[in-house]
């Protein structure tokens, strides 16, 4: 299989020259990905409601690549304040409290002070998807 880009329609991908995500033959690679609504370009305020927009985002991203947030094995969490991953926690299970991934937290300074949690997962596709 040959590798291929995902675009969510996001200005960020075309001016900075990234994609939402790469296929490599099973492999599915979701750029670090924030809470902005990209059919809007808004983004809310509450670290938890971004961290549902980042996982809706990821999960349309995974759609294309015909895989599932059930395929992710690893993710990576990026909060630029420590006291807004435990808020989180919740909706992270929502969304992969069945894939488990292997994951790591990352405490750093965002793109702009409104992002609030920016996430990044791996994912595989099981064999017999398409």
């Amino acid at each position: 299989m040959t590798r291929h880009h995902i675009s969510s329609g996001s200005v960020f991908e075309e001016q900075i020259g990234y994609s939402r995500a790469v296929v490599d033959g099973d492999w599915v690679f979701v750029s670090g990905t924030t809470g902005y609504d990209y059919a809007t370009m808004t983004i809310a305020e509450d670290v938890v409601a971004q961290a549902d927009q980042c996982f809706r985002n990821i999960a349309a991203a995974l759609a294309q690549a015909d895989a599932s947030l059930d395929d992710v094995v690893r993710a990576t969490f990026i909060v630029p304040r420590r006291e807004d991953w435990e808020p989180c926690w919740p909706v992270v299970k929502k969304w992969l409290g069945k894939a488990r991934p292997a994951s790591t937290l990352i405490h750093a300074g965002l793109q702009t002070d409104a992002m609030r949690i920016e996430i990044e997962v791996t994912a595989r596709r099981q064999k017999g998807d398409a």
